[in-house]
């Protein structure tokens, strides 16, 4: 019975833990604000993954990436990579931008990259910007009749 009783404590316990720490991080998320799905951020660089719109057997991951160089400069681009070779593996990189009180992101620049009998593309630029906005880059990729899309967070750049 004792032995019951410590099980059903040390259980209890855990759980606890487990919530209390679930609900920090989650706390944590949400004091940037957040603009079409992108959080609004001060990091260095940011990250997104994609997710399949279509269902087949040919795509298997795209990401997305922006980077903060430094006053008014990014990196911006993404990478498509299929299961296996296809006839036509391609990624579409667009850069938009906002300001914190906007409520929509804005069209900056784009550009597309493919290649033929591969399983893999990956483009990308390093990009003069006008400072004071955030800019997040989305990407739209393809590998034979299989898509996705990816975006990242926002990344603030500072006036040159």
């Amino acid at each position: 019975m004792r032995k019951k009783v410590l099980s059903v404590c040390c259980t209890f316990l855990l759980v606890l833990g487990m919530l209390l720490t679930s609900a920090k991080s989650a706390q944590a998320a949400s004091d940037d604000p957040i603009l079409d799905g992108s959080y609004l951020t001060h990091d260095e660089e940011s990250i997104g993954y994609a997710t399949p719109l279509t269902r087949g057997a040919d795509l298997m991951v795209g990401y997305s990436k922006c980077v903060r160089l430094g006053p008014g400069k990014i990196y911006a681009g993404g990478t498509t990579i299929a299961e296996h070779d296809v006839n036509c593996v391609r990624v579409s990189v667009i850069v938009e931008r906002a300001k914190e009180e906007d409520t929509s992101w804005s069209y900056y620049d784009n550009w597309y990259k493919q290649n033929e009998n591969a399983d893999r593309v990956s483009s990308n630029k390093t990009l003069e910007v006008e400072g004071g906005y955030y800019y997040r880059v989305r990407c739209i990729h393809s590998a034979h009749l299989d898509a996705g899309e990816s975006f990242t967070n926002g990344v603030f750049i500072e006036k040159p």
